[in-house]
């Protein structure tokens, strides 16, 4: 297992390593004792499966507010796509700024997403699903969200994932509010 600083120190990249013969190969895709071991200690509640059919579906920037708040550890297991995180809370030195890894499943990365940080991703193929663990259930009274392509964020789509034209996206994150706008549930060193 290798885990992965990005430019947000809390944003992890975790790959964990294959077993391969002539059949394909095996991989662990959370060891409890293992992550413990290197400090990664989360009580997973619920894993969720999406599948997005048209490449250039853009799912985000989503985050669900305490008291339900949530980690996600974040994987593709059929096609690619761009994983964004956003960090999210009040007063931290890097509030508003954003980490982008590419996950698929030729490359079985994952992404570790602490509470207070916004996610989002975009598909970069054709018929992609993701996975996901979080550490809370899904409560929609604590749903929300803020645009995809909020210019005080300027996460690079295009650039990095070569989004040419408008995103496929949900009715929610067509209306999501833009940063400045939207409610701040979370504080730096801990939850509002």
């Amino acid at each position: 297992m290798k885990i992965e600083a990005t430019d947000l120190a809390e944003v992890k990249i975790i790959t964990q390593r294959r077993f391969g013969d002539d059949r394909g190969w095996f991989t662990e895709t959370w060891n409890a004792e293992r992550m413990a071991g290197a400090g990664v200690v989360i009580d997973w509640v619920q894993d969720n499966h999406s599948f997005s059919a048209a490449k250039g579906t853009l799912r985000g920037l989503h985050y669900q507010r305490p008291p339900h708040a949530q980690d996600k550890l974040i994987r593709c297991s059929r096609g690619a796509i761009l994983d964004v995180a956003v960090d999210f809370r009040t007063g931290s030195p890097s509030f508003g700024k954003w980490v982008a890894v590419e996950l698929s499943a030729e490359n079985g990365a994952q992404v570790l997403v602490p509470k207070g940080f916004l996610h989002g991703f975009l598909t970069l193929t054709a018929d992609t699903e993701v996975q996901y663990k979080c550490s809370d259930f899904y409560a929609p009274d604590c749903d929300g969200a803020v645009r995809w392509d909020d210019p005080e964020i300027g996460v690079d789509w295009a650039g990095l994932g070569g989004l040419s034209g408008a995103p496929v996206l949900s009715d929610k994150d067509k209306v999501a509010p833009f940063l400045r706008d939207a409610p701040r549930p979370f504080v730096f060193g801990g939850m509002a």
